[in-house]
């Protein structure tokens, strides 16, 4: 029997177009895990699931990160235009926060409103990136080009800083030394410093008892939970002792409970918490006694989270 020239051939092999359609979508979904492996997007999923599963009771006990809402988005620190606000700490005392600025180097007293109250140069210092609120007026600082610890005394009548005025502790080197220390964080309760590397991100602790003497060496702290692209801040939150860990690169600020493990997290993206913008570059945070959140961004923007009823 002839074959029919015009009948369609039922060829099994697939055609030039689907192996294409095949190629396409196996390169998407490779460059899919491989944006999603360098943002920890696995990671952050993994915690969200985890974080549906909490007790009420415990996240009353923690500072849990998904209940805030920003009531100060992105306002502009007036004077500050040209300056790159670095790092915050809260200031029970005055009840006021505490900013330091890197490019042009000097201290910065603020309203938890986001207000310039003054200035404070400091003299000395090469890029001063860390900063942190002690006991006594004490405040340390930390130089991430010099990889110093500087603690400094600051009253209502402090006009100027000179870094040869008060004691400096080398911080050592670090593996990138471009990216090195950049974060601090005074812990009254365990009456020690916490240092952050910025990357790749560690931790370290340096003993203290709140003075302007530290005691024995820094010590690195082992974990496995800072995955994140990049340390740009610390706080502690004076209520549970939970650690804040914030990463500018990563766009998050994640919550550590005593033992070092992750309780919760806040995206710093566009549409979450309420942010209007994605938060540009995140170098601060600070907590304060009633639990409320504030950051900055590079260059001189302010933020102010308040925690909501779920």
């Amino acid at each position: 029997m002839a074959t029919d020239p015009l009948q369609t051939s039922s060829d099994p092999r697939p055609s030039r177009f689907r192996l294409r359609w095949y190629s396409w979508l196996f390169l998407l979904a490779a460059l899919f895990y491989g944006i999603a492996s360098i943002l920890h997007w696995d990671d952050r999923g993994a915690l969200w699931v985890l974080e549906q599963f909490e007790s009420q009771n415990d996240q009353n006990e923690s500072v849990w990160l998904p209940n805030y809402r920003v009531v100060i988005d992105g306002k502009p620190m007036t004077g500050l235009e040209k300056d790159e606000a670095s790092d915050l700490s809260y200031n029970p005392k005055t009840n006021t926060l505490f900013s330091v600025m890197g490019k042009n180097p000097f201290l910065v007293e603020l309203s938890l409103e986001g207000d310039v109250l003054r200035k404070i140069p400091l003299e000395g210092w090469s890029n001063p990136e860390g900063l942190t609120v002690m006991e006594n007026g004490l405040l340390g600082i930390v130089d991430e080009r010099d990889h110093l610890l500087t603690i400094v005394k600051v009253d209502a009548d402090t006009k100027t800083l000179n870094i040869k005025d008060f004691p400096k502790y080398d911080l050592g080197p670090s593996k990138d030394q471009n990216k090195a220390f950049e974060a601090i964080a005074w812990d009254p309760r365990r009456q020690q410093l916490l240092l952050g590397e910025e990357r790749p991100p560690a931790m370290y602790v340096w003993k203290s008892d709140g003075s302007q003497t530290l005691l024995g060496n820094k010590q690195k702290v082992p974990s496995d939970e800072l995955d994140l692209r990049n340390l740009s801040g610390l706080s502690i939150d004076p209520r549970t002792g939970h650690t804040l860990v914030l990463s500018a690169d990563s766009h998050l600020l994640l919550e550590l409970d005593e033992l070092g493990e992750q309780v919760s997290f806040m995206t710093l993206l566009r549409g979450f918490n309420g942010l209007k913008s994605t938060i540009p570059r995140a170098e601060g945070v600070a907590i304060d006694n009633n639990g409320t959140l504030y950051m900055v961004s590079e260059p001189n923007l302010f933020y102010r989270f308040e925690k909501k009823a779920k």
